[in-house]
């Protein structure tokens, strides 16, 4: 089998321009407790050198003429405008004939007229994290002191829509919420968001003995007190505001079916879209779905790279940006045995008929047992098998239209005709 060069793949790299710092305090937060990591820095925000520094080497190191520049968090508009404004001038100097493009997500609620005016004009894409009506969002996405989120959260969507800005919303399914397909749905069709990405909260919680005092744990009412467990901890117990699997498999179903009928082709919802890519044999899009990871690191304030989002732990640190180049770390030895890490299943996903539809989805959630009680199965396995086998006639169907270069929102008439 020939070897696929890694340079063949265009090169992501998350930035974390204030850390962890954000005004919410989520409680699935799989991202603020990361400041933790930095101890001895109270001011964990990128400086001016290193954004120089970071601007110039990641498009130097791209092979493709489009470069994405992806602003995370933590809150990224934790940083002023001011910030923004400097990187899209650091970008026009080193860009070099390059086309730039600007993604940057967030909770919604900093969001200004001054904000979005700016967004509009600099063709920034917005994911705003939003999960449903207010009695879903609320649930979860409070700010540190406890008050909910969601009214401000949709003063930032109106005025997103008020300048135009291009964005898409990302909704958290969790226990509270995954009952609810429907209502979901209808939610976000109601508030105009045609590109919508559901993602499935799975986070164990590990031993961890806190040393904070009483003040820090007022002011970092979860990072304080908790501690994630990565997927080298295979004893972890499940937090219980995760989706379970047969909640997923449900959820996933009730979806597909309300979209399947009328709007294909009118809402695109990233899952549909990664299966749909899997079923034709193409790119899924999405790094979960995909046959290998590795492609999409994250760099937090001080220049550490880490080789993705859901891996920031000292394990799987890369190295420091003044220390060693982005193409050493990401194309070294090192990310490419990360990459590997998808294609290490089990027997049982071996033989399992829908493993090309999943690849063993996100490693992180590869902490469950086999049958045979091997280890690395992915938790919401048997919620995926449910949804593969649910939606396998209307894939099947749209593969063939796609491939016979006919729109595969033809399975709607079919449907309609009872060809399904």
């Amino acid at each position: 089998m020939a070897t696929i060069s890694p340079f063949s793949h265009p090169l992501y790299v998350m930035l974390k321009p204030a850390g962890a710092h954000c005004n919410l305090a989520c409680e699935y937060c799989y991202y603020l407790e990361k400041s933790k990591l930095y101890p001895d820095c109270s001011n964990q925000m990128m400086s001016d050198e290193l954004l120089e520094r970071f601007t110039q080497e990641f498009i130097e190191a791209q092979t493709m003429n489009q470069v994405m520049f992806q602003w995370h968090g933590g809150e990224p508009l934790m940083r002023p405008l001011a910030f923004y404004k400097r990187a899209l001038e650091l970008q026009k100097i080193y860009a070099h004939g390059r086309q730039i493009d600007n993604a940057l997500q967030t909770n919604g609620t900093l969001l200004t007229d001054e904000w979005c005016q700016f967004l509009h004009d600099n063709n920034f894409l917005v994911g705003v994290s939003i999960d449903g009506p207010q009695e879903f969002h609320d649930e979860f996405r409070r700010s540190r002191s406890g008050k909910p989120s969601w009214t401000k959260v949709m003063h930032g969507i109106e005025l997103l829509n008020k300048y135009d800005v291009q964005w898409n919303a990302m909704a958290v399914v969790n226990e509270f919420n995954a009952d609810y397909p429907i209502e979901f749905y209808n939610f976000f069709k109601k508030i105009g968001a045609h590109y919508i990405q559901f993602t499935p909260i799975v986070e164990r919680l590990a031993h961890y003995e806190s040393n904070a005092s009483d003040k820090e744990i007022e002011n970092e009412p979860f990072a304080a007190t908790r501690h994630l467990a990565n997927m080298l901890n295979q004893d972890a117990p499940i937090a219980d505001f995760s989706v379970s699997p047969e909640q997923w498999g449900n959820f996933l179903c009730s979806l597909f079916d309300e979209w399947i009928k009328n709007d294909v082709g009118e809402y695109y919802i990233q899952i549909f879209d990664a299966t749909l890519a899997n079923w034709v044999g193409e790119e899924p899009g999405v790094c979960t779905m995909g046959k290998r990871c590795g492609h999409a690191a994250c760099i937090e304030f001080n220049g550490d790279v880490y080789s993705c989002d859901h891996f920031v732990f000292p394990e799987f640190r890369l190295g420091n940006i003044p220390e060693h180049t982005l193409v050493e770390m990401l194309y070294s030895e090192r990310q490419k045995d990360f990459g590997d890490i998808k294609q290490r299943l089990p027997k049982q996903c071996h033989e399992c008929k829908w493993l090309f539809a999943c690849n063993g989805e996100c490693p992180k959630n590869r902490f469950a047992k086999t049958s045979d009680g091997e280890n690395g199965l992915n938790y919401l396995c048997s919620g995926y098998q449910k949804y593969f086998a649910h939606v396998a006639p209307y894939m099947d169907f749209m593969k063939k239209e796609y491939m016979n270069q006919r729109p595969p929102a033809n399975v709607m008439e079919a449907i309609r005709k009872k060809l399904i």
